[in-house]
C-alpha cells in the first residue's frame, strides 16, 4: 500500500507540526508548583486586598492603644487628685475624739473651695455610705442635654431605647447600683478606678478613694470625669482617615483588578463567542497575548486552540474535497462500464467490462475502508494515553510475523537488532505505532524486486530514537520526496495493478508519528552516486 504524508528530507522538515506548536508556545509559562508560586496575578490580588485590611487593622490597633492610654492617664490623674483631696478632708473636716467622723458642712465647704473640681464631679459619702456632699449640688450646676425632636400628636415614633432592650429608668437604676457597688468597695479600704455608665447614659471615668484617719475609714470620695465620650469621639474622628485610606485602597484595588482581570476575561469571552458563532476562525488579542501572567497564558492558549481548530477545519474541508475527487474516479468508471455493458453483445468484451467493474468496486471498497480508518484516527489516538514502549521488542515481533507468513518468492523482512539487544523505550501507543511500521513495510515491499529484502533497524540515544526502513527498490524521485506523504498520492512501479492502493497509508503514518511528537521523512540510499533503494526514517522521543 502506498502511504501519503507530507515529508521530505530531514533538513526540509526540521520540526514538522511539533516545531510549529513549540514556536507558538515558546512563551508559555510553566505551571506553578505550589500555592501562588509563579502566579504574579495571584500575588497581586492577595497583596492589594490585604493592604487595605492592614491599613484599617493597624489604625484600629494604634488608636485602641491610644484610647486605653488616655483612659489610664485620666484614672491616674483622678487618683492623684483624689488622694490630695482626701488628705485635705482628713485634716480639715474631721471631728471627734477618740472616734473621728466627717463633718458634712465643713467637708462641703472644702469641696466647694477647691478650684480643680470645676471640670469633675465629686461626691462625698460617710462611713455608712450616705451621701454628704455633691459638687454639682453645692455649685448649683445644671446639666443640659439636647432634647429629642418633637413629634406631632398621634404620629408614630420609634423608641430606640426599646430596641436596645433598656429604658431610661432601668439605665438610671443600673448606674446607681454600679455607683453603690463602687462606694461599698471603697468603704472596705480599697481604692477603686473604673469606667462606668452614669445615670444620664454617659460613660465616665470614676475613682473612689477611702478617706482614712489612721486606719479608720471615715468616708469615701468619688471623682468622675465625664469626658470619656469626647475622647472616644476624638479617637473615632482620628480613625476616619485610616478608614478613608482603606476604602480608597480597596476601591483602587477593585478598579485595578477589574481592569486586569474582568475586562480581559470579558474580551476573551466575546472573542470566543465570535468564533463560536462562526464570525471568525481564530481569536487574535495581541495585547493580552503579550502579558506575562495567567491571563496572557490563557489568551495564548485560546489563540493556539482556535488556530488548531481552524487548521483542523481546513484539513477536514480539504480531506472532504479529496475524498469526493477520489471517489468520483471509480464511480465515473463504473458508470461508463455499466452504460456500455448493454451495448456490447460479444462475450469477450463483456467479460472485460465486468472485470473493470469488479476492479473499480474493489478500488472503491479499499478507498472507503481507508477513508474510514483515517477519519477515526484522531478519536483512536485520543482514546489511549501514551505509555513507555520497548521499540526493539515491537519491531522484532512485527518483522518476525512478516517472515513467518511470507510465501516463497515474496520480499523478505529482516530486523537488525541494535548491538547488545538492549531495549529502547519511547512514550507511544503500541497499536498506532505498530500500524506505522506495518504501513512502511508494506510500502517498501511493494517497491522491492521479487528477490529483494526490506531491512528494519533502530538506534538511539538520550535525545532521540531513530527507526530506519530500507528497501532495494528504485528509490523515490527527488521531486517527490516531499509529496510522497500527501493524501491520495500514488506512484506505483511499472506492472503494478492500477487502483491497488488508496494513497492514504503514508498520510496515516505521518499523522500518527506527529501525534507522538516525532518526525517522519523519506530519502534515497546511494552507493557511488547511484540510487540503490529508498529509506524511510521515523524519529521518536525517548522516555
Amino acid at each position: 500500500m502506498v502511504l501519503d504524508t507530507v515529508t521530505g528530507n530531514p533538513e526540509d522538515t526540521p520540526n514538522g507540526a511539533a516545531g510549529a506548536d513549540v514556536g507558538r508556545n515558546r512563551r508559555r509559562r510553566q505551571p506553578p508548583g505550589g500555592w501562588l508560586q509563579g502566579s504574579r496575578l495571584g500575588r497581586l490580588i492577595v497583596i492589594l486586598n490585604v493592604l487595605g485590611l492592614a491599613v484599617l487593622i493597624g489604625g484600629t490597633l494604634i488608636l485602641n492603644e491610644m484610647r486605653q492610654g488616655l483612659v489610664r492617664a485620666s484614672e491616674d490623674s483622678l487618683k492623684l487628685e483624689g488622694h490630695v483631696i482626701a488628705g485635705v478632708l482628713d485634716e480639715d473636716a474631721t471631728v471627734g475624739e477618740p472616734e473621728p467622723a466627717l463633718e458634712a458642712d465643713q467637708a462641703s465647704n472644702v469641696l466647694q473651695a477647691l478650684p480643680g473640681l470645676r471640670t469633675q464631679r465629686a461626691r462625698l459619702y460617710d462611713a455608712e455610705g450616705h451621701l454628704l456632699a455633691d459638687t454639682f449640688v453645692v455649685a448649683d450646676r445644671v446639666e443640659t442635654r439636647l432634647l429629642p425632636p418633637a413629634h406631632r400628636p398621634g404620629a408614630f415614633h420609634f423608641n430606640f431605647d426599646l430596641l436596645g432592650g433598656s429604658s431610661p429608668e432601668k439605665r438610671a437604676r443600673d448606674a446607681r447600683q454600679a455607683l453603690k457597688d463602687e462606694v461599698d468597695r471603697a468603704l472596705a479600704g480599697e481604692t477603686v478606678a473604673d469606667t462606668r455608665v452614669s445615670e444620664d447614659g454617659r460613660r465616665v471615668v470614676s475613682v473612689s478613694i477611702p478617706i482614712q484617719h489612721v486606719r479608720a475609714v471615715l468616708g469615701v470620695l468619688t471623682l468622675e470625669a465625664g469626658d470619656v465620650d469626647h475622647i472616644i469621639a476624638a479617637e473615632r474622628l482620628a480613625l476616619a482617615p485610616f478608614i478613608l485610606i482603606a476604602v480608597a485602597v480597596n476601591l483602587f484595588s477593585s478598579f485595578l483588578l477589574t481592569q486586569l482581570i474582568a475586562t480581559p476575561v470579558l474580551r476573551l469571552a466575546r472573542a470566543a463567542d465570535s468564533v463560536r458563532l462562526s464570525r471568525a476562525r481564530a481569536i487574535a488579542l495581541p495585547d493580552l497575548a503579550d502579558r506575562g501572567d495567567e491571563l496572557g497564558d490563557l489568551a495564548r492558549s485560546l489563540e493556539d486552540m482556535t488556530h488548531a481548530l481552524s487548521e483542523r477545519m481546513e484539513a477536514i474541508e480539504r480531506f472532504a474535497a479529496d475524498v469526493a475527487h477520489e471517489l468520483r474516479n471509480p464511480m465515473t468508471s463504473i458508470r461508463s462500464a455499466v452504460e456500455t455493458l448493454d451495448l456490447v453483445k460479444d462475450a469477450a468484451p463483456r467479460q472485460r467490462l465486468l472485470a473493470i467493474l469488479q476492479q473499480d468496486v474493489g478500488r472503491l471498497e479499499r478507498l472507503i475502508t481507508d477513508i474510514s480508518n483515517a477519519s477515526r484516527l484522531d478519536a483512536e489516538l485520543g482514546r489511549e494515553s501514551p505509555r513507555p514502549l520497548d521499540v526493539v521488542r515491537l519491531l522484532g515481533q512485527i518483522c518476525a510475523l512478516y517472515e513467518a507468513t511470507a510465501k516463497p518468492g515474496e520480499v523478505h523482512v529482516r530486523f537488525e537488532a541494535p548491538p547488545g539487544g538492549d531495549g529502547l523505550m519511547v512514550s507511544a501507543r503500541e497499536g498506532p505505532l505498530g500500524q506505522v511500521i506495518r504501513n512502511l513495510i508494506d510500502n517498501a515491499r511493494s517497491f522491492s524486486p521479487g528477490q529483494g529484502e526490506v531491512r528494519v533497524s533502530v538506534h538511539g540515544g538520550k535525545n532521540e530514537v531513530v527507526i530506519h526502513l530500507d528497501d532495494d527498490g528504485p528509490g523515490v524521485p527527488p521531486e517527490n520526496l516531499k509529496t510522497i506523504f500527501e493524501r491520495f498520492y500514488t506512484s506505483r512501479p511499472k506492472g503494478a495493478a492500477f487502483g491497488g492502493n488508496s494513497g492514504l497509508g503514508l498520510a496515516i503514518a505521518r499523522q500518527i508519528v506527529e501525534a507522538h511528537g516525532g518526525r517522519i521523512w523519506a530519502e534515497n540510499r546511494q552507493v557511488d552516486g547511484r540510487v540503490v533503494g529508498a529509506r524511510f526514517v521515523v524519529m521518536l522521543k525517548p522516555v
